[in-house]
């Protein structure tokens, strides 16, 4: 069983080159033999006119002595027939005697050339020779020594190119499956959790391409590993504060000794913000869950934005009238889009309440709507501290908080914007924070309207 790249692309090389090479043969063969049978006859034709030609010139006193030597020469067997139809053979050793039919010996004697058809088994020529004023027939025949000299040397040619042929697939084979062995090894690697991989190449062909984009995966994965650390790290990190809490003012309520009467009310409070706090936690983490795959339930329908704004407004007025936050309000009326309405809700949500926290008493948020006739713009921008200009890259990530301390105080767990980021991204709109230190925030959310 082959197993190895390198022995198939040897075999398949080898059987694709000798598939080839016999295939041209036998093409070529098939499609020039009437040219080539034309041609070989025409060299004997040449052959018999310079045989003739010298004999009438020479004019040897011994015949035979003659035509054998040219035979030798020529390495072309002679067929002589005189006026009766007797034949005299002169050949050479391994020759095979042909059959010339009489008529044929008798249309030469008259003078005529004579080519053998391509369906004769053998390849001859007939040409008139006068010998003591008679006319004989001499047939030249192709020598089978000759034909096993061309043959030889036609496989010589094919096996030194098949031997050439593999010396240098054997090369290039290499060359081509060392990337691929240096790819199975970091890929092992990267299976094991070694992500500090990256392979060495100056390659730009398709190979290359692979390479590179190995090199890539294994840097975004590593990412990702550092991203899921930093996940867990957080998750044990936000789980563990309010547990620690309530934990320790758990046990010391339990102690009578710890805990005067009077402070029981207060450290219960503490309880009940801390369990708050982990609860919140956890409905944001499986909300991220659930639009993280592909099965969080997608429902779109058409309604009006302008009153779901003022819906969220009415419902957090609580929280902003008690720090007597001023609401600026600019809505384009009936403004109608088709989304999932329970999740753009969980957006403004989550914007309308960190503006609510981060303004100080007494400040301003104002909130716009405008539309175009593909597109909507939300944008609500307050008057709170404002965020520096490089954290703001940031804001979006998981449990990504500008100032820890602060966000702890008002029970944030810096998720929020991190939902409202995928909520939006699943809506195939975009959402964007501009800020400046002392002088607030501004989040503008585009998206279309169906």
């Amino acid at each position: 069983m082959i197993k190895t790249l390198y022995v198939r692309i040897i075999i398949t090389f080898l059987a694709v080159i000798m598939f080839s090479l016999l295939s041209s043969f036998f093409i070529g063969v098939f499609v020039f033999q009437k040219k080539i049978n034309h041609l070989g006859q025409n060299d004997l034709i040449a052959v018999g006119e310079e045989i003739v030609s010298l004999y009438e010139q020479t004019k040897p006193g011994d015949r035979d002595a003659f035509i054998k030597h040219m035979v030798k020469v020529s390495s072309h067997p002679i067929h002589i027939y005189d006026s009766t139809g007797r034949v005299t053979f002169y050949g050479l050793e391994n020759t095979t005697n042909i059959n010339i039919a009489p008529e044929v010996v008798q249309e030469v004697q008259r003078g005529h050339y004579y080519r053998s058809p391509d369906s004769a088994e053998q390849m001859f020529v007939g040409l008139p020779f006068l010998f003591e004023d008679e006319h004989h027939a001499m047939f030249m025949q192709f020598s089978p020594q000759n034909e096993n000299i061309t043959n030889r040397l036609m496989l010589l040619i094919l096996l030194l190119g098949l031997l050439i042929g593999s010396l240098c697939i054997l090369v290039a084979a290499r060359y081509l499956v060392k990337p691929l062995q240096a790819l199975t090894k970091a890929t092992k690697q990267l299976a094991k959790g070694d992500f500090d991989i990256e392979i060495k190449t100056k390659r730009a062909d398709e190979m290359g391409a692979l390479t590179q984009s190995f090199n890539e995966m294994a840097s975004e994965l590593k990412q990702l590993e550092q991203m899921r650390q930093d996940f867990v790290s957080n998750v044990s990190h936000e789980i563990q504060t309010p547990l620690t809490s309530i934990s320790g003012f758990a046990v010391a309520m339990k102690n009578s000794n710890l805990v005067a009467e009077r402070d029981r009310n207060y450290y219960l409070d503490i309880i009940i913000s801390e369990s708050g706090r982990l609860s919140r936690l956890s409905d944001n983490l499986l909300k991220l869950a659930s639009l993280d795959s592909e099965h969080h339930p997608f429902e779109a329908i058409t309604y009006n934005l302008d009153e779901q704004i003022r819906e969220i407004i009415v419902t957090c007025e609580p929280q902003w009238s008690a720090k007597g936050i001023h609401i600026d309000l600019e809505l384009d009326e009936a403004v109608k889009i088709t989304a999932d309405r329970d999740q753009l809700n969980q957006v403004w949500m989550n914007l309308f309440g960190n503006s609510i926290k981060f303004t100080p008493a007494g400040g301003h948020i104002e909130i716009h709507i405008s539309h175009s006739a593909n597109e909507i713009m939300f944008s609500i921008t307050d008057s709170g501290i404002g965020i520096a200009q490089e954290q703001l890259e940031y804001v979006f990530e998981r449990f990504y908080k500008t100032d820890p301390s602060r966000n702890r105080s008002n029970g944030g767990n810096g998720l929020g914007l991190a939902i409202a980021k995928k909520i939006v991204t699943l809506h195939r709109g975009s959402i964007e924070m501009k800020s400046q230190v002392g002088k607030g925030t501004t989040v503008i959310v585009r998206l279309p309207i169906r």
